[in-house]
């Protein structure tokens, strides 16, 4: 006997559901140039936050951001203004806010015994932006946030900036924008925040720094385990942020270069206080399991002997690419045309020319 079919049972908008369901996706690239993924920007987030969780620690490690950024707001002195809206830009704990609350070696008082203003004086607002929220109210209830007008604010990500154009009269940066994916975008969307004739002052990790624990990490790794993983985070080059700036619309450019050396007792010591700082590496290629224990003692070995002081410290250079740039805007100071100037600068170096002038 034939056996009977359950086909013709079978709801047909239930078959037709069934086969309008099989539908197949396909990867589409998004608009625009592609952007190279170097860093992890949510591991650099959580090791930013953990950081902020040992206050007193970190606080302790920040020497080198709050000296950076007392460096970096010396530089305010130079420019004869005054900044109503500034944004600090990747704020971290607010080393920039705590660097404007020093004296301004400018400003003379009539009576010896009376304060000199703060460097704060020389803006009205400060608005501190950061993506981590804990560091960034680490030090929220210190003396230095009753010496200027500061608003805090979390960004989603430091990439994407939710300004409006026009809006800032300086935006300053110190120490953060190492750790950005896409410099030319945050660049150009930092020109496009200004207000035209307004200049923006950074200042970042670059070149050469941590050279020496570059070097003997990738030595003790090829000698215990035959390779080299990254890590140490890769960093811009000098020779490349003043075209980095010039291609985002700034003018009137200025770039250059200051090492800070700090020594440390052992290469443990360094590695604890980049953790410290959330400062670890964060590459997408690192290995997640961590720098393994002979490795960590071969690279103490060499680098003590590579690049070690005399009194058994080791050395860890900070290379500091600080940079300076205006959005355009009316009246503003312009270089003259190339081979326009009047006077050969070769004469004047090897003091061996007459340099001529109209009287």
């Amino acid at each position: 006997m034939k056996p009977a079919s359950l086909r013709p049972f079978l709801p047909r908008p239930a078959i037709r559901r069934r086969i309008q369901s099989c539908t197949r996706g396909y990867a589409v690239q998004a608009p625009g140039a592609p952007t190279l993924q170097v860093f992890n920007r949510h591991s650099k987030y959580l090791q930013k936050e953990r950081a902020a969780i040992d206050v007193e620690t970190s606080r302790k490690t920040d020497f080198l951001k709050d000296e950076v950024a007392t460096r970096l707001c010396e530089r305010l002195l130079d420019i004869n203004r005054q900044f109503p809206l500034v944004l600090d830009l990747g704020a971290n704990s607010c080393n920039i806010a705590r660097a404007l609350a020093m004296p301004d070696p400018n400003s003379n008082p009539p009576n010896p015994e009376v304060q000199p203003l703060p460097l704060s004086s020389r803006l009205t607002h400060l608005t501190a932006a950061d993506s981590s929220p804990s560091l960034l109210h680490r030090d929220v209830n210190l003396p230095f946030n009753e010496t200027l007008s500061i608003t805090r604010e979390t960004l989603q990500d430091e990439e994407f900036l939710p300004y409006e154009e026009n809006t800032f009269d300086a935006v300053l940066s110190s120490l953060s924008l190492h750790w950005i994916n896409n410099l030319p975008s945050v660049l150009s969307q930092i020109n496009r925040i200004l207000k035209p004739d307004a200049p923006f002052m950074a200042v970042m990790f670059g070149g050469d720094t941590l050279f020496e624990l570059r070097t003997s990490l990738q030595l003790a790794d090829l000698e215990r385990r035959g390779g080299v993983s990254p890590h140490v985070s890769p960093l811009a080059d000098v020779r490349d942020v003043g075209g980095l700036l010039g291609k985002a619309g700034f003018k009137m450019l200025t770039v250059d270069v200051d090492d800070i050396i700090v020594d440390y007792p052992t290469t443990f010591a360094l590695m604890a206080d980049l953790q410290a700082m959330g400062e670890s590496n964060a590459v997408l290629g690192r290995e997640m399991s961590g720098i393994r224990r002979e490795v960590l003692l071969a690279n103490e070995a060499i680098y003590k002997e590579l690049h070690g002081n005399e009194d058994g410290s080791v050395p860890a250079t900070f290379r500091m690419i600080y940079m300076i740039g205006w959005k355009e805007g009316e009246g503003q100071a312009k270089p003259l045309p190339r081979g326009t100037g009047q006077i050969n600068m070769k004469d004047i170096l090897e003091g061996g020319g007459n340099i001529k002038t109209d009287n």
